[in-house]
């Protein structure tokens, strides 16, 4: 089966060079939908969905291969290199911003810059200077609350996450997406997630980059957005108005503005 099937790619646009999107846990290629079309008169747009997220083949998911980041980053190859992609652009979003780093460097022919949104190489704080927001405690408490109640993990995490308690529909949509995730795949995300430490992975990233960084962002806070700049040599940081974790969703304009402006 194609990558571009079973990772429910969808391509739109009229530009000649690629703009790659990617979601991060527990969302899919709809939380996109307010910033991709504004690209697609200048890039081709691609979307999909991580394998056991939105319309993926949940078939297609091998928990070999997904203990780790490095999994999803050789399907983001695969698809880019099925489709096409030569010297394009990669937004990834959370999660999906480390996958990106390390696609960038599995594939350095694909990406000419990287976008990165709310990125974070460690979620736990080292104990030696690093601050990645949680303590080991606090990370295998998420992870235990997870394991034993998705649903109730997905109502109390995700208006956290998505912040701006005065618009409580934009909690409201993460929570839904949260939920429509395939619970067991979730699990093991989530671990592959909150305890990846990619800090090593940052150095000789072939591709330019941009750190996007949401201002009190309760997963990715600005000291980790700040880490992750100084250790990308030649990247560009911007702290956005926007708060809490899901820009793309709760301020698209400022979001389009910022990826216009580097690309």
């Amino acid at each position: 089966m194609s990558f571009s099937t079973r990772n429910n790619a969808h391509v739109r646009g009229a530009g000649n060079r690629a703009i790659v999107f990617a979601h991060g846990f527990g969302c899919d290629q709809n939380m996109w939908r307010y910033v991709a079309p504004a690209f697609e008169a200048d890039f081709q747009t691609i979307l999909f969905d991580h394998i056991g997220a939105g319309g993926s083949d949940l078939d297609a998911y091998d928990p070999v291969k997904y203990a780790s980041l490095d999994g999803y980053a050789d399907d983001v190859v695969g698809l880019c290199r099925e489709l096409g992609v030569k010297s394009g652009v990669y937004v990834g979003h959370s999660v999906s911003a480390m996958i990106g780093v390390l696609a960038s460097k599995k594939a350095p022919e694909l990406f000419e810059k990287l976008v990165l949104i709310g990125p974070s190489p460690c979620y736990i704080d080292d104990g030696e200077g690093y601050v990645g927001g949680f303590s080991e405690a606090q990370i295998n408490e998420l992870l235990e609350f997870l394991d034993s109640n998705h649903m109730g993990w997905s109502q109390a995490m995700a208006p956290v996450i998505m912040a701006n308690g005065d618009r409580p529909e934009l909690g409201e949509e993460l929570t839904n997406s949260f939920c429509r995730t395939d619970p067991e795949i979730a699990k093991a995300f989530a671990r592959a997630t909150f305890l990846s430490d990619n800090r090593d992975d940052l150095a000789d990233v072939p591709a330019r980059a941009l750190v996007l960084q949401c201002s009190d962002d309760v997963i990715a806070p600005q000291y980790v957005g700040e880490f992750v700049h100084r250790n990308l040599p030649g990247s560009e940081f911007v702290l956005l108005k926007a708060t809490g974790h899901c820009p793309n969703l709760s301020a698209p304009e400022e979001t389009i503005a910022a990826i216009r402006a580097f690309v």
